[in-house]
């Protein structure tokens, strides 16, 4: 199989990488309502938690956090969640060690899938089946799921037929696409890559620190703009404030 990125280098499927891969979908999809959760700073004072969890199914990127007095600002609830194997790197040590550190820290997510590029990239490979053999290792409550690499690529086509022309779609980016697919009606949360609020407040970058992203990896604006249109074209609804509270 051809890696997403790298799809000049290629990676044999031996029988036990195939027996990591979902026997069916694992998705019971269509869902009626889904939340887009994103790591903006926006979401910071939002009062959003409740209405993200009254959702049928929550997307949420790179393991944020959510226990805690900021829960009320970004739910607890979690279905699926994307995971960067740069954390995996830098946080867990390739969980060549720190297992119990990462089994307790994504605990909070309950039965949700995590989401790994394993063939995007060659060097993330090794580290998305370590979390994959992690969770079955301790019986873990999460399963670990992988992009298929043809999909993304198709994504990333698409997109870039629309003026999105990056060296690799954001994370966000690419569950929201998938969410719209999967979903009758889609709310993105914490989508705001600017540093003040509407009322023109500073926020940070994340709701949880201020680590902008690496330049040029990622076409922000542009994508964006494509977030703005589907909202103004009524195919999903952008959270751009604070939520009503019941």
């Amino acid at each position: 199989m051809s890696y997403e990125v790298d799809n000049k280098k290629t990676i044999h499927i031996t029988e036990d990488i195939f027996r990591m891969l979902p026997e069916s979908q694992p998705l019971d999809y269509p869902f009626k309502n889904c939340a887009v959760v994103g790591n903006g700073g926006i979401l910071k004072n939002s009062s959003c938690g409740a209405e993200i969890d009254k959702s049928d199914f929550v997307f949420r990127c790179n393991l944020p956090p959510t226990m805690g007095s900021i829960s009320q600002d970004v739910g607890n609830k979690t279905n699926l969640v994307t995971v960067n194997p740069s954390i995996i790197a830098q946080k867990y040590n390739k969980l060549n060690e720190k297992k119990l550190t990462f089994l307790e820290n994504i605990a909070s997510y309950g039965e949700a899938f995590l989401l790994l590029p394993a063939f995007s990239f060659r060097s993330n490979t090794a580290a998305s089946f370590k979390v994959h053999q992690t969770l079955k290792e301790f019986s873990a409550k999460q399963e670990a799921i992988f992009f298929y690499p043809r999909y993304l690529r198709n994504l990333a086509q698409f997109w870039r037929t629309k003026g999105v022309k990056a060296y690799r779609l954001s994370s966000g980016f690419m569950i929201t696409s998938a969410a719209v697919e999967l979903c009758e009606n889609v709310k993105l949360y914490g989508f705001w890559p600017f540093s003040k609020s509407t009322e023109g407040t500073p926020i940070s970058h994340h709701y949880y620190d201020n680590q902008l992203p690496k330049p040029g990896f990622h076409a922000m604006p542009k994508e964006y703009s494509q977030i703005l249109q589907l909202h103004g074209r009524g195919i999903l609804k952008l959270q751009f404030g604070k939520c009503l509270t019941d």
